[in-house]
């Protein structure tokens, strides 16, 4: 079966939330807490001669995976996933945030995983088929909509070293508030000195459940130390700095530069990131992606060079960073206040995302 021919089947859900359940649900729907009635799922298989194909696409009441003990998941960590949101415009339209580039880093981490390839087409109509039926989980407020999760996991039975020749893609929904909760504050991040989150040749790019897993240790640790975040360094690189444990790190200069770690091979080619580079640039601004070192920020703070701090990502979208905090050091201050540009890049880029802004660059999605 060709992709431009795979229709997907619906099986709906016999138990949908009631009404009343799912509108308190919205009232208050944290991050990751709730799913909603569906989900989207599409097999693929490979034969020993070579042949391969997507197949069996289909919406399925969201429920639990019924899974073989030996399969490659469990055992070899063979899986991927992505995040994106979805927003309701006052107009009444269903609309996500650059989804093709979701769809186009999904494969960039397939590659690295050895995973099958998803057509970006495939991709795009799973998050349509599962919105459609599901739109009436997205919430209202500031900063909220309904956030998905796209992942692809080895599921073929097998003990021996080797790519999985069965895999199952798979979309769930979940409403979403402010992922730090409350008013916007600046948070304090903890810059870990005992763990790395990636090495060269590794992962790092790729979006894998193995890097996060890599990170929590570290953010145990920063949370026993009141941080909400933490800061990973490249202690073989003059300890420049990487990014956060879920989202990338940028710099603002008081000469007008607006400065990000470049992509090493290490970092998450994060889709906010790279929307926040843009923005900057149609503002005028020095926009950088190189090294920046922990001393560079440390003698930035000190001297006011640096006058802002922010980390970005799909979840947070983009979150003031007050302190950098560690057992021998902080850097900023406990009274810092969110920064203009911080704050000014972020009501942009919300704006675009939920339809009060324009959208001059093409990167909305209509999906129903």
């Amino acid at each position: 079966m060709t992709v431009s021919a795979l229709e997907f089947s619906q099986e709906l859900s016999t138990h949908p939330k009631p009404a009343a359940e799912r509108a308190a649900i919205l009232a208050n729907p944290g991050f990751g807490d709730y799913f909603t009635d569906h989900t989207a799922v599409i097999d693929w298989k490979a034969g020993e001669s070579g042949e391969q194909e997507w197949q069996n696409a289909r919406i399925e009441p969201y429920g639990p995976i019924s899974i073989d003990p030996a399969a490659g998941v469990l055992h070899y960590g063979q899986e991927i996933f992505e995040g994106l949101k979805v927003y309701r415009h006052a107009d009444g339209s269903v609309v996500s945030f650059r989804p093709e580039a979701n769809a186009a880093r999904l494969n960039l981490s397939a590659r690295r995983l050895a995973l099958p390839e998803l057509p970006e087409e495939l991709f795009l109509e799973s998050i349509r088929q599962l919105v459609a039926l599901d739109k009436d989980w997205i919430p209202d407020g500031e900063g909220a909509a309904l956030y998905l999760r796209p992942f692809m996991i080895a599921t073929e039975p097998f003990l021996g070293v080797r790519p999985a020749r069965e895999v199952s893609y798979r979309v769930i929904a979940s409403p979403a508030g402010n992922y730090f909760g409350g008013e916007l504050k600046p948070v304090s991040i903890w810059l870990s000195t005992k763990y790395a989150r990636a090495g060269r040749g590794g992962t790092g790019e790729a979006k894998c459940g193995g890097n996060y897993a890599a990170s929590l240790i570290a953010q145990m640790e920063g949370e026993a130390n009141g941080c909400k975040q933490v800061l990973f360094l490249d202690e073989f690189n003059d300890n420049a700095v990487e990014e956060l444990g879920g989202m990338n790190v940028f710099f603002v200069f008081k000469d007008g530069r607006l400065v990000t770690p470049a992509l090493s091979g290490t970092i998450l080619h994060g889709i906010t990131r790279s929307s926040v580079l843009q923005l900057g640039r149609d503002r005028g601004m020095d926009v950088q992606e190189r090294k920046i070192t922990l001393d560079e920020w440390r003698e930035g703070i000190a001297s006011g060079d640096i006058t802002e701090v922010f980390a970005c990502g799909t979840a947070a979208v983009i979150t003031p960073i007050g302190q950098l905090k560690s057992e021998n050091e902080v850097i900023g201050s406990a009274d810092a206040k969110p920064g203009e540009v911080t704050m000014s890049i972020r009501e942009q880029l919300l704006g675009i995302q939920t339809g009060t802004v324009e959208d001059t660059h093409g990167w909305l999605t209509r999906l129903a």
